[in-house]
């Protein structure tokens, strides 16, 4: 049976982040930008970006459509690298 993982430094969570980094720029956002439209302060889209903090999924919709990105497509990333095996 697959364990759930304690740790935020696991090598899924670095995929998201980095994605989240990467659709930021991509909207040519600084993070003080970012954190502007979403309504939070500037250290948490710093923490979030360096995996310091994790998002529930009500706030990654919100911090997504911050930069016109597709909540989606990251969790479609995921779920390739997360896949349970039936066996």
């Amino acid at each position: 049976m697959p364990r759930f993982r304690k740790s935020i430094y696991s090598p899924e969570w670095k995929e998201l982040t980095d994605w989240l980094v990467q659709k930021r720029k991509q909207a040519a956002l600084s993070q003080r930008q970012l954190a502007a439209r979403i309504g939070v302060v500037h250290s948490l889209v710093g923490k979030v970006e360096k995996g310091e903090r994790r998002l529930d999924p009500i706030e990654l919709v919100l911090y997504c459509s911050g930069m016109d990105a597709d909540p989606c497509e990251l969790l479609r990333l995921v779920q390739r690298h997360t896949a349970v095996d039936d066996t």
